[in-house]
């Protein structure tokens, strides 16, 4: 499951366009953070997408890209042009197809790698459905996961929310502020379709895409409504003031301050724990992105990390190195030498005692937080990287303390987790070879 939302320069405080996406996955589908620049390429050449070959395009736009670690596409990301998006798996009644096809995230890498606008992102994903179809299994361990997809694509100056059931699309630009998570959204007012969407209008009436296309039972299950209407009250009561802190916040969102991971069925808050294999095994939040949006000037914070709530947010530019040494690539078992494994140490502590061990960390990361909004925004005549490589060392630092607080501290100090809860989360530990 995942959230993500927009709001153009008529919400912000700023006259920026503010995005942000949580992507959940299952708990132990490690997130790779990387960059990749431009490239060039000589006539014929192919690409291995997740499952398929196709052709190649003579360049390739530099991204950066948040990208689970076993799949060529990515779940979000940038380019150097300030385009970002977010994508969010949806049901509909159109057929699945499990064996080929480009992922959403294949799409979503696709188009970052060719587009420079949101409009022209748009184009780009339409052409990738006509000529290659979706398709192909999403999930990690679990092999029958197959979706359909979703989209909030924004630059510095515009965004559009594009949704697809099949090789059907519809598409639509934002004004104000809009959120989407694991359901169709768009009604009968989209600006640009597919065009067999006309052969399918009632007589006299126009069609509304997500009344026509979306699967009800899975929709339901996916606890998108929930989540998708906290996203739109945050943006709604901060109408006109939204900026990157309100944002970040409201990934961290659990939908009450005194917030226990084991005490609910559905994945509905959207800073996302997994609690069982059931409901929520693919409810964990594995990696977070923030993109701050303004022309020539964009920043883009990113955690590396799984669960936002525990995580810091550092500041990405594209200029120079864009990425400090961040540790190997995360494979599938632990490597403390990796950024998203070395996090996880914490985090699945932290699950041991959620009440008491969040309560203890949360005021050190706040004033971290806060330490690293205000040198970003002081960069005048400094190096990006060099903020950026402090931002990543300070974050590594900060976990390191806490993985050794919690390992000393004495637990127990609120109610344990339920019994079940705790066996899902040792299975995880086991799989993925980490000792707690």
């Amino acid at each position: 499951m995942c959230d993500t939302f927009v709001a153009t320069a008529a919400a912000t405080a700023d006259g920026s366009v503010i995005f942000g996406k949580n992507s959940d996955r299952e708990a132990n589908e490690a997130q790779a953070l990387e960059y990749h620049p431009a490239r060039e390429y000589p006539p014929g050449a192919r690409l291995r997408c997740t499952y398929i070959d196709i052709p190649q395009v003579p360049a390739t736009r530099a991204v950066l890209l948040c990208r689970p670690f076993w799949m060529w596409g990515a779940e979000m990301g940038a380019n150097a042009a300030g385009l970002v998006i977010g994508n969010e798996a949806v049901w509909t009644r159109m057929p699945l197809n499990r064996k080929d096809g480009l992922t959403g995230m294949d799409m979503l890498r696709l188009a970052l790698e060719r587009a420079g606008t949101a409009e022209q992102g748009v184009d780009v994903m339409a052409g990738l459905l006509h000529d290659f179809g979706q398709g192909g299994i999403c999930g990690y361990r679990d092999r029958r996961m197959a979706y359909h997809n979703s989209f909030i694509l924004a630059d510095p100056q515009i965004a559009w929310v594009m949704e697809t059931a099949g090789h059907l699309w519809a598409a639509k630009r934002i004004q104000g502020s809009y959120a989407i998570s694991n359901g169709l959204t768009l009604g009968a007012d989209f600006d640009r379709a597919h065009p067999d969407l006309a052969r399918l209008k009632p007589r006299g009436k126009p069609l509304h895409f997500a009344r026509h296309f979306a699967d009800r039972f899975y929709t339901f299950f996916s606890a998108s409504r929930a989540r998708r209407a906290c996203a739109q009250a945050h943006l709604r009561t901060a109408d006109g003031q939204i900026d990157t802190p309100l944002a970040i916040r409201v990934l961290q969102d659990h939908g009450s301050a005194a917030y226990r991971p084991d005490s609910h069925w559905l994945g509905d808050r959207i800073c996302a724990h997994a609690a069982n294999g059931l409901t929520r095994n693919a409810s964990q939040t594995t990696g977070s992105l923030v993109a701050h949006l303004q022309p020539g000037d964009s920043t883009f914070w990113v955690t590396g990390t799984s669960a936002p709530c525990t995580s810091l947010f550092k500041p990405v530019w594209f200029s120079g190195d864009v990425l400090p040494d961040i540790g190997p690539a995360p494979q599938r078992h632990f490597d403390p030498a990796s950024l998203w494994w070395c996090h996880e140490q914490f985090h699945r502590r932290l699950l041991l005692d959620f009440e008491a061990g969040s309560a203890a960390c949360c005021a050190e990361r706040q004033t971290l937080q806060a330490d690293l909004f205000q040198e970003t925004g002081a960069i005048t005549g400094r190096s990006k990287i060099t903020i950026t490589a402090g931002a990543f060392r300070r974050s590594r630092d900060w976990t390191e303390r806490q993985i050794n607080r919690l390992s000393s501290a004495r637990t127990g100090l609120g109610k344990p987790p339920c019994w079940s809860y705790r066996r899902y989360w040792q299975k995880l530990n086991r799989q993925a070879g980490i000792h707690l």
